[in-house]
């Protein structure tokens, strides 16, 4: 990867998958695993019945944890523990952008490129994409009551910009590989052959 502590983030958008691939790569590869806070957000629920309402708060809770997240991740990787996370910061600039007026989302960039001057650099970034109603069946599947307002057109739209988002990581971090998985294509949860061959594609830029 690099000669730096090995620090894998899982992005995609909301349904794919990303916790739960996030924790079988570090049960695999013996990594600690970082997940991102979702349900404990106060906002969240009252975002998807209200986006324009609650948008700012929303985002700002999720901005301010994740900041906090990553502070800690940034000690382990110093003492040399390799991390798996299930979100890269940048995320926050997709939804954000997304949501906010033009108002708050200058506030809201200016404190975000405070808050993310330090943050630790990936090692290598896995980015798992999938179609709209594969994102609707996985969302339904795994049953939380906050995600089940959710709007299609609202989640289509992330599709797209999660696709921009990505170009934009590679611009960022030239030097870091990225894992492309089709989330329509490969079922690491009920098929152990998909898992086997995504670990493979991980120990490839090891």
């Amino acid at each position: 990867m690099s000669e730096h502590t090995p620090f894998i983030v899982v992005e995609g958008p909301i349904g794919v998958g990303k916790t739960t691939l996030t924790k079988l790569l570090a049960a695999e590869f013996g990594f600690a695993s970082l997940t991102e806070i979702v349900e404990e957000n106060p906002f969240l629920g009252k975002f998807y019945e209200n986006i324009e309402e609650w948008s700012f708060q929303t985002e700002m809770f999720f901005l301010c944890n994740r900041y906090k997240q990553l502070e800690d991740t940034a000690k382990k990787l110093q003492v040399g523990v390799p991390v798996v996370a299930d979100y890269h910061i940048f995320k926050n600039l997709i939804f954000a952008r997304r949501t906010l007026p033009a108002e708050q989302l200058d506030k809201y960039i200016r404190i975000y490129n405070i808050l993310t001057e330090e943050v630790p650099e990936p090692t290598v970034i896995v980015y798992i994409h999938a179609s709209l109603s594969t994102l609707l069946k996985r969302i339904n599947q795994r049953g939380r009551s906050i995600e089940q307002h959710i709007d299609p057109e609202y989640l289509q739209q992330l599709i797209f910009d999660y696709e921009d988002a990505i170009s934009s990581m590679a611009a960022m971090y030239p030097h870091v590989p990225i894992v492309k998985i089709d989330g329509d294509q490969y079922d690491y949860v009920e098929k152990t052959e998909d898992l086997e061959y995504i670990y493979h594609l991980i120990r490839e830029i090891s």
